[in-house]
């Protein structure tokens, strides 16, 4: 898959995006892609996937089947997960959407309401459907937000299987939950320009603690959401 000066803007006399963006993809390649908020990389994820179509420039030889799951998965539908994954499923002609709820955990969500999912659950179902058609081309926009510990270590073992068979998978991270994969590529988009196999430094990584105070008997219940969307959590008992 190439690249070939590759530009992109939203709209005439608006500064460009993506500015004449040239890169090779190859069969078997895990390529983790950073950059700060802003930086335009979810709008190259979405060029590669052929979701938006480049300004100026060309993308050659994308693969066949592409599985994309975005950031913020769409929750505003009326459907539960798995009436939502069933419909998916047929788009795809029939792909088989089962194992991967299982082995994502989601076991507990199929008849939840997409509404009422938390992020990381949300994510999951996006993680799914991306999956499912066993993607030649695997686009992941920030995969690892929100998710258990459980799921952040099966997904970057889910990507080596993906590239294994030979894949391509692109993933945006500034949690670096990709890092310990063996011969991964380093990406950095900065200000729409794209530095490929730029070495990955943490730079754009941001932690902050956060205090919550709330009444004791919603207190199990916080915990738990937080738990499941991948945060942190813990009870701090307040001194008197």
């Amino acid at each position: 898959m190439r690249l070939s000066s590759v530009s992109f803007r939203y709209r005439k006399r608006e500064h460009f995006v993506i500015t004449d963006v040239d890169a090779r993809l190859f069969p078997g390649e895990v390529i983790e892609l950073t950059g700060t908020n802003g930086a335009g990389k979810s709008t190259l994820l979405r060029l590669l996937a052929g979701l938006t179509r480049p300004t100026s420039g060309v993308i050659l030889d994308r693969p066949a089947v592409v599985g994309f799951a975005p950031d913020r998965f769409p929750t505003a539908q009326p459907f539960t997960v798995t009436t939502y994954l069933r419909h998916m499923s047929r788009v795809r002609g029939g792909a088989r959407w089962e194992p991967w709820a299982e082995r994502l955990g989601m076991g507990h969500l199929m008849n939840t309401s997409l509404r009422d999912l938390s992020k990381g659950s949300a994510h999951k179902v996006g993680l799914t459907q991306a999956l499912m058609a066993d993607p030649q081309l695997l686009i992941l926009d920030e995969p690892f937000a929100g998710l258990d510990a459980d799921t952040r270590k099966t997904l970057p073992v889910i990507a080596s299987e993906v590239a294994d068979r030979g894949g391509i998978v692109v993933a945006s991270d500034h949690q670096s939950g990709l890092r310990d994969l063996p011969a991964l590529r380093h990406w950095t988009l900065r200000d729409g320009h794209l530095d490929a196999d730029a070495p990955a430094t943490g730079w754009d990584t941001e932690h902050v603690t956060v205090a919550v105070t709330l009444p004791a008997a919603d207190l199990p219940r916080f915990l738990t959401r937080m738990r499941e969307d991948g945060y942190g959590a813990h009870e701090i008992e307040e001194a008197v």
